[in-house]
């Protein structure tokens, strides 16, 4: 009987230094470092090169692990319909390490398959309504604030009444943007956007 093949997926998204609880939990399942694929970005879709590449190399006499679900996608649809290509179309098993009820190599069976399908449908629901949740939270909060008059984003910049007379000698390059900056006391860029907003709207936001 051939051997069964071991992968494990990891992924970090780019805010995420620190891999090493994956990585320990992968190879304390039994998974060769040779054979982990790492993606480093977000989980929001399976627009992954490494996935994509692993998923080319699972057959099935393949056993992919994963540390917990959301490593593998934080989607709910998306990541139901990459446990059925994984699990119908290529025929492996799936073993999430934090999760033991959410391992295809239990019961190999129809109830046994039936019940995983299930419970994965119910974990992704209800982590994607808590998503949902807590944007719809962040919403309201911030909408309440701005009715409070709480103000969001950058500050501002209070211009100098000089603005447009330095503005109209340096659009006539009578004065180069750093000496128009220093007049206005402002950084180069900020006198740059501001000059930019002048002349596309004929007045300045202060």
């Amino acid at each position: 009987m051939e051997e069964q093949k071991i992968y494990g997926y990891m992924r970090v998204s780019t805010r995420e230094q620190n891999e090493d609880r994956q990585r320990i939990a992968l190879a304390e399942a039994g998974v060769s470092e040779k054979c982990i694929y790492m993606d480093k970005q977000s989980g929001k879709d399976f627009e992954r090169p490494v996935y994509i590449r692993l998923l080319r190399e699972l057959d099935s006499n393949s056993v992919l692990f994963v540390k917990s679900i959301d490593r593998l996608g934080r989607n709910y649809a998306d990541l139901n319909e990459q446990w059925r290509i994984i699990t119908k179309e290529k025929g492996a098993d799936i073993v999430v390490i934090d999760m033991p009820v959410l391992d295809t190599r239990r019961e190999k069976n129809l109830l046994g398959t039936f019940m995983s399908d299930i419970i994965l449908a119910l974990l992704c629901y209800v982590a994607e309504n808590e998503r949902m949740n807590i944007k719809q939270r962040q919403a309201e909060g911030i909408a309440a604030a701005k009715e409070r008059g709480v103000k969001f984003g950058r500050p501002s910049v209070s211009l100098p009444g000089n603005f447009e007379e330095v503005y109209e000698k340096w659009k006539k390059r009578e004065l180069t943007l750093k000496q128009a900056a220093r007049k206005c006391s402002l950084a180069e860029s900020t006198f740059f956007d501001k000059a930019r907003e002048f002349e596309k709207w004929g007045s300045l936001s202060h």
